[in-house]
């Protein structure tokens, strides 16, 4: 990076910076392990080991007097360069001393780059060129003390996925200039051309290439390419292939490589045909779709455009004459491609993100330099296409915006030298400034983008910390209406925890827990068990209850408040979409903890009934026989609160108990939390001198009967004089009919200003008997 920019801080300092710029510095690494000691050596002699077949007695030059080394390395050879650990020198688990090897004196070590600790080839010695000098510490000569940033690049800053990029970035932050690499036009020598058609512009915005013949594919990478790419985290490979990537690396400018002598006929750029398919680099075969850009010959289908070249015209040590090209790939057209065929690429990582599109000519200059530098060659003329390319549209920066959101003012003069420092071209306008986003910058598209620069560059950690200030109104309920961290106070102290579950859920639950076969369904899921939103709380307590219970947990009492989601088209204020505040509670395992005081008992439907009931109190709900799909048929009841039903409660159902591996069922309930919130206001009601009286009656009623519909035609015909009407026993068994069961109710009687007499007593209760008799077919109990 310091032949880029060489800004005058040190290592730790430069990465702290670029981290708190938003390029973290992920890891910071030297590029190789700590050892001293070592030197460029000559071989000057070898001799065969007079005691050892795989030895050889080696006679070195390492800038002194000649050193005799034992070597067992196959590749050793008088007039190599290698390096030297000489006596004394420390390697990696290794401290060198003269030693004799079977019997043979010697005096230091001949290394391999493992050995070094600067890779893992171990086959042989580690050969320097022929022009490294002699004594040279190999720390220097092979810049070992390098450090190797890893940085976690966000994906919008696609810009700096090359060296060019990152030395941009530092000099902006710096002030230290850049000194990018030259790229001359190559000599044009050969007048060959390919033919090249574009048929899909929004594939392919720009398409530039040239032919280049009698180049020398055999010609060795050299040793400082080879360096950059193994620090970059790439293994050489040939010389064509590491240009190729040496200059996507450098320029942040993915290109390829044809082999021209196996392009039949021209290249089309387009859409790929139904059923086409491709050998990739990789020797992995696809079938391509119709949505996957192509570049094609004569013959079929060589790459996968903007992802990874053919076989069929890769380039081998055999090649002699190729086709450069460098193009623009739209990032819709590139996007999820990959991804879809299981494998993902380097040319795919940036294009899907946003790849400069006027540097597709300079890219392919670059690998033509290197090309005829290294391989020799004659170069043809660049052809150059262009069809539709994004536009970048001025941006205006408001400098009061700015200081409004960052909390710092900057002057017009300090915006302008940090905007020129990024390279942004702009005018004023007024006090404005607009802005011409370069063609590098794919994230600079609203005002924000270009505040948010400035934060960077007059740094994050030099921005004051202000704590916000503002009035806050906290208007008092009235005192009819309360809100729902009262009745979260109110469970918690019935011995229920709250607990807070993902609003998204498995398709499957919506089906279980409340019958919903068209839930809201996510776009984007964040994981594949969470596909849509949920319509009920229930799916989220009973997995609480699983987890608990496959923890060996033999107690559980949760509630939770929370959005319930539906599809509505009159629902407000998302139009299309019901979100419905509700309270769920489920009970499962004993009544109680277990204890001495109290014998253990499992939790049943009227446990959870007075959960209900302290919950709406003051007001009073009805209770009846009701089917919800989350529910046992016979076991659960609807819950209705001035004539509408709010929620449901009941046992969960069998099926359901035994699909979530459960044991035992639990009882929950679920309700609005809109109607829970108003309660009555107390009202002032004299309180009787009178004597009451109470009368009990037991009444016969058919089995299926409810009792709240007794109850409710009983207190409806009551007599003035009936306070109150309550059910305190239900029988059925010995001495009644299997088709009947037995009501017993309390009828209490009294008045304001008299003493009931016996007769008003007794008239009243028979009113009440007989009322029953014509309505529900009851029979008095003897």
């Amino acid at each position: 990076m310091r032949s880029f920019v060489d800004p005058a801080i040190d290592t730790a300092a430069l990465s702290h910076l670029l981290t708190m710029a938003g390029l973290e510095v992920e890891e910071l690494e030297p590029a190789a392990a700590a050892f001293t000691g070592v030197v460029v050596a000559e071989v000057l002699a070898v001799a065969p080991h007079p005691d050892a077949d795989r030895l050889r007695v080696c006679q070195v030059n390492a800038g002194g007097e000649p050193l005799q080394i034992v070597c067992g390395a196959p590749n050793v050879a008088a007039g190599m360069k290698v390096p030297c650990a000489t006596v004394g020198a420390k390697l990696p688990g290794i401290d060198i001393k003269r030693a004799k090897l079977r019997g043979v004196e010697s005096s230091g070590m001949l290394c391999s780059a493992r050995e070094l600790g600067i890779s893992d080839e171990a086959s042989g010695l580690l050969a320097l060129p022929a022009d490294a000098p002699v004594g040279t510490s190999i720390r220097d000569y092979l810049d070992l003390d390098d450090s190797v940033f890893v940085i976690k690049l966000t994906p919008n800053r696609a810009d700096c996925f090359g060296m060019t990029g990152i030395a941009r970035e530092v000099a902006a932050l710096t002030g230290a200039p850049v000194r990018l690499p030259e790229i001359q036009a190559a000599p044009v020598s050969i007048a060959d051309r390919l033919p090249v058609k574009i048929e899909n512009a929004d594939l392919c915005g720009r398409f530039s290439g040239r032919v280049i013949r009698n180049v020398n594919a055999r010609a060795a990478t050299p040793d400082w390419m080879k360096r950059r790419l193994e620090r970059a985290g790439m293994r050489s490979l040939s010389v064509l292939v590491d240009i190729s990537n040496y200059v996507m690396l450098e320029m942040n400018r993915p290109n390829h490589v044809f082999d021209l002598d196996r392009v039949q006929g021209g290249l089309t750029v387009r859409w790929a045909k139904p059923g086409e398919t491709l050998k990739l680099l990789n020797d992995q075969t696809i079938e391509l779709t119709a949505d996957c850009g192509v570049i094609a010959d004569d013959a079929g289908v060589e790459s996968f455009a903007g992802i990874m070249g053919g076989a069929s015209t890769s380039c081998t040590d055999d090649t002699r004459n190729v086709y450069v090209e460098a193009a623009f790939w739209h990032p819709d057209a590139i996007q999820g491609r990959a991804r879809r065929y299981g494998f993902s690429s380097e040319a795919a990582h940036r294009f899907e993100r946003g790849v400069d599109f006027a540097d597709t000519v300079a890219g392919v200059e670059r690998v033509t330099q290197l090309i005829l530098e290294l391989c020799g060659g004659e170069a043809g003329p660049v052809d150059d296409q262009t069809t539709q390319l994004p536009p970048r549209t001025p941006v205006r920066l408001r400098p009061a915006r700015a200081a409004r959101v960052l909390g710092v003012k900057f002057s017009d003069d300090q915006i302008a030298t940090l905007l020129g420092r990024l390279g942004l071209a702009f005018e004023r306008d007024g006090g404005d400034f607009v802005v011409q986003p370069p063609s590098w910058r794919f994230d600079i598209e609203i005002e924000v983008d270009l505040i948010e620069e400035l934060a960077r560059l007059h740094g994050y950690d030099n921005i004051p910390t202000v704590p916000p200030t503002g009035r806050l109104a906290m208007p008092e309920l009235p005192e009819a209406r309360r809100g729902a961290f009262a009745l979260r106070h109110l469970l918690a102290g019935r011995d229920y925890q709250e607990v807070i579950n993902f609003a998204f859920v498995e398709k499957a639950w919506e089906h279980d827990f409340a019958g919903n076969d068209a839930p809201v369904v996510l776009a984007n899921p964040i994981a594949s068990q969470m596909s849509v939103m949920r319509s009920s709380l229930i799916g989220g307590l009973v997995d609480n209850v699983a987890t608990n219970r496959r923890r060996q947990i033999d107690r559980v009492r949760v509630f939770e408040i929370g959005r319930c989601f539906a599809k509505d088209a009159e629902a407000r204020p998302v139009a299309g979409y019901a979100q419905t505040l509700r309270i769920a509670a489920l009970a499962w395992g004993g009544v109680h903890a277990e204890q001495w005081g109290s014998p253990t008992r499992a939790v049943d439907f009227f446990d959870v009934k007075a959960d209900v009931e302290a919950l709406l109190w003051p007001r009073q709900a009805t209770f009846a026989v009701a089917v919800h799909p989350a529910l046992h048929p016979g076991r659960s009841a609807s819950i209705t609160l001035d004539g509408a039903v709010i929620g449901h409660i009941g046992e969960l159902h069998p099926e359901l108990v035994q699909r979530y591996e459960l044991g035992s069922a639990p009882v929950l309930f679920e309700l609005d939390v809109e109607p829970l919130l108003d309660r009555p206001m107390p009202s002032h009601r004299t309180r009787s001198r009178q004597p009451s009286v109470r009368r009990d009656i037991a009444l016969l009623l058919p089995r299926m009967t409810s009792v709240q519909a007794v109850m409710d035609g009983l207190k409806a015909k009551a007599p003035a004089i009936v306070q109150d009407i309550a059910l305190f026993d239900l029988y059925q068994g010995k001495g009644i009919s299997e088709s009947e069961k037995s009501f017993a109710f309390r009828i209490l009687m009294q008045d304001t200003e008299r003493t009931l007499a016996d007769a008003e007593v007794d008239a009243a209760v028979q009113e009440l008997v007989n009322h029953a008799q014509r309505e529900f077919g009851a029979r008095l109990r003897a």
